[in-house]
């Protein structure tokens, strides 16, 4: 299915990077000259709090924001939000879309019956991506982990390019950026866990670039189409 719109719900726990995820998205599409818009939604920043981020991309202008009910996609950064219920959004799939899909970060099934069973019923795609081991394999760090997720339904959804990711991620990280709270502190860890810069860009698009093609392979070998369409 071609949309002129794609709606993305990131379920986390601080310290996950969920906000800069939405955030590097949206600052690709807009590379891609597409109209995109990103933000947070979180109560207390502290690590392993709830921590939700939406990002719409669209062909045409966006207006709305605020949370985001209806989402096409929802990626789970952290397998606590089904299991324990750290998400603001219960049951942690309300509101998604019919033929919309599922990413979660876990190496095990994580779904009940029942849930499994309602999202079939609305032919909803789920995948599971071991997203941390990716982000310790490719980068050696799990604080990498948003760049596999951001790298995953990059590539189920077309809804940006690997190129517009690679300037994406070269002036969230390459450049002096300014962001506040709990954000600020996580770029701050991530840039430390690299003697240099242009390592911390070669790992992280490596690991986008990684997780991307996973995503590829998996929507072609299930016949997912859920894809944005191109900038006029």
């Amino acid at each position: 299915m071609i949309k002129k719109r794609i709606n993305i719900r990131m379920s986390g726990l601080g310290g996950q990077g969920a906000v800069t995820a939405a955030h590097v998205l949206a600052m690709a599409a807009s590379k891609d000259k597409k109209f995109a818009i990103s933000n947070p939604f979180f109560g207390a920043e502290k690590r392993m709090a709830p921590a939700e981020s939406y990002c719409r991309i669209g062909v045409e202008k966006i207006f709305d924001r605020g949370e985001l009910v209806f989402p096409d996609v929802i990626e789970v950064f952290h397998p606590q939000v089904i299991t324990m219920g750290k998400s603001y959004t219960m049951p942690f799939y309300s509101g998604i879309k019919e033929g919309g899909v599922v990413i979660i970060n876990s190496d095990v099934p994580l779904l009940s019956k029942e849930d499994a069973e309602r999202l079939n019923d609305l032919n909803v795609s789920v995948l599971y991506i071991k997203g941390t081991q990716i982000a310790l394999e490719v980068a050696g760090t799990e604080l990498s982990t948003n760049m596999t997720m951001i790298g995953s339904v990059a590539g189920i959804t077309k809804c940006v390019t690997l190129e517009s990711l690679d300037l994406a991620i070269q002036e969230r990280f390459g450049k002096k950026f300014v962001a506040s709270g709990g954000t600020a502190s996580l770029d701050e860890a991530i840039k430390k866990k690299f003697a240099k810069k242009e390592m911390l860009l070669q790992k992280n698009f490596a690991t986008i670039k990684y997780a991307y093609e996973l995503g590829v392979e998996w929507a072609e070998t299930n016949h997912v189409e859920l894809c944005v369409a191109a900038a006029a």
